[in-house]
């Protein structure tokens, strides 16, 4: 036999029987980041869907519902086979094999569905929104108009002695159209870099006699206090810095004294967890319209009863600035515009169909009002995730 035929016979053969596992290298990972982003895709869409879903049970004065896909257990078999045959036309002059090679790939995908009710119902659909949840959303750049009159069910306020509640709804006629002047005002101060959203930091301060204190004692206050000596008085001075409730304000807090943080501190921790304090000062930009108080948040059932209500029950309408505030950038009419309809919106991203109408999320432009406040509608649900165990929840597992 011819030996350049017989190493060229060899070099088929070594490329033969390797091809598949060349294959299988390639194949495999490009199968699974298609499912990934499949799968990613099918469940956010299937929340969205949900969520606009509600906001139309509850302009139709329905139960609200949840049902989330709680885990993915998916196995991927990939097969491959080779095999040579001899050609067609048979062996003609030397030895020559035709290549066979067959694949499999198959999906075998588990998803675990639970439907939110019970005790994690109440904790994430009807327990207020903490202060924490919107400092955290202020710090990622959200504008504050937005988050308030999404977030803040009404801001209460002290005049003349007495606490006076602005409520976050279009049927309030006197208190409405505060409300929205209170928001646009932060607005505008936020605009211009001069919010501050801030925890309060303070310290507390005991005095004691230095009779009072053996020297073992006071080597462990030194761990976790600050300990000033005055001798003259025969004093111990402990203090001890704390971080406090977050405050919404046009000075930064720690400009001020100790003692006026102590005040602010003292005034928060009369309040609700989900209360945030409001503290504008004359003297400081913006001070020409001057307010304490607190928004009272919603919990995220109350948001999507508020949503709901707007469609047609309560439409919101046009509010303007105080004319201390000036001029805004953005004071649109509605805090998210949704749409209802007999037919499907043609040019609509997102759509769902309940009782007959289409219900969808006006959206004119790339980066709208209505795409941020639906962003951040999704983002409001997400962090209302809480570690509640699933043992007693009824579950649906679905396997393809």
């Amino acid at each position: 036999m011819n030996k350049k035929h017989t190493r060229f016979s060899l070099w088929s053969s070594t490329i033969l029987w390797s091809l598949p596992f060349i294959l299988s290298g390639c194949v495999s990972p490009k199968a699974l980041e298609h499912v990934v982003v499949a799968y990613d895709y099918s469940v956010t869409k299937s929340l969205v869907e949900q969520l606009l879903m509600n906001i139309a049970r509850s302009h139709h004065h329905q139960p609200v519902h949840f049902t989330a896909i709680s885990n993915i257990a998916a196995t991927f078999d990939y097969r491959f086979t080779a095999g040579a045959t001899p050609p067609l036309g048979g062996l003609d002059g030397g030895f020559s094999l035709a290549p066979i090679f067959g694949a499999t790939i198959a999906e075998n995908p588990t998803f675990s569905i639970n439907p939110i009710e019970g005790e994690d119902f109440t904790k994430r659909l009807l327990t207020p929104l903490q202060e924490a949840k919107m400092t955290l959303l202020l710090r990622q750049g959200v504008d504050i108009d937005l988050l308030l009159r999404l977030m803040a069910g009404e801001i209460r306020m002290t005049n003349d002695g007495r606490e006076i509640a602005y409520y976050n709804r279009p049927s309030e006629k006197t208190g409405y159209p505060i409300f929205r002047q209170i928001v646009l005002h932060l607005s505008r101060l936020q605009d211009n870099n001069q919010l501050y959203v801030e925890p309060l930091i303070y310290d507390r301060e005991w005095t004691l006699p230095l009779s009072s204190l053996s020297g073992q004692d006071f080597q462990n206050l030194e761990m976790n206090y600050r300990v000033i000596v005055d001798p003259d008085k025969q004093m111990y001075t402990i203090q001890k810095r704390s971080i406090g409730h977050t405050v919404i304000t046009n000075y930064d807090p720690t400009t001020i004294s100790n003692k006026e943080r102590l005040a602010l501190q003292a005034k928060a921790d009369r309040w609700p967890p989900n209360d945030i304090l409001v503290d504008i000062r004359t003297g400081n930009p913006g001070g020409e319209y001057p307010m304490q108080g607190a928004f009272r948040l919603r919990s995220f059932h109350g948001i999507l009863n508020f949503l709901g209500r707007t469609i047609d029950e309560e439409p919101e309408y046009h509010v303007d600035p105080d004319p201390r505030t000036g001029i805004v950038q953005e004071n649109p009419v509605r805090t998210m515009e949704i749409i209802e309809t007999d037919s499907k919106p043609p040019a609509a991203k997102i759509s769902v169909t309940h009782d007959g109408h289409y219900y969808s999320i006006a959206d004119d432009q790339k980066r709208s009002w209505n795409q941020e406040a639906f962003r951040l509608l999704y983002q409001l649900f997400q962090m209302t995730v809480t570690e509640t165990p699933r043992g007693n929840v009824p579950s649906i597992t679905i396997a393809k």
